[in-house]
């Protein structure tokens, strides 16, 4: 199995980037297809984005069309997430993980989690 460890979150004003790093061990990255999610306080984890295996297909959540990029690295095993333009309404702890199936949305269809890293966006 793969172990996932996020970093890049932390504290940005409206309308910054931050730019957020998945680095996986235990297992290739090319196995899986990646995906980013987030969890707001009082709020369900939500779908952001995911890339294929090989990173030819990209898929984003209407929220974050246009506003965040989903790329990976598997010569160095490692995914990001490239976030610009936020608001404050980007505030939540992001997640990467990891699955088999490719346009996977839902938090069950992602079998290895990492541990999230807080993002905060002040007004």
């Amino acid at each position: 199995q793969v172990q996932l460890v996020e970093s890049g979150g932390g504290l940005v004003q409206s309308g910054g980037s931050l730019r957020l790093s998945c680095a996986a061990s235990g297992r290739t990255l090319n196995s899986y297809v990646m995906g980013w999610f987030r969890q707001a306080p009082g709020k369900e984890r939500e779908f952001v984005a995911a890339i294929s295996w090989s990173g030819g297909m990209l898929y984003y959540a209407d929220s974050v069309e246009g506003q965040f990029t989903i790329s990976r690295d598997n010569a160095n095993d490692t995914v990001y997430l490239q976030m610009n333009s936020l608001k404050p309404e980007d505030t939540a702890v992001y997640f990467c993980a990891a699955a088999f199936t490719f346009g996977a949305t839902r938090s069950r269809d992602y079998y290895y989690w990492g541990q999230g890293t807080q993002v905060t966006v002040s007004s």
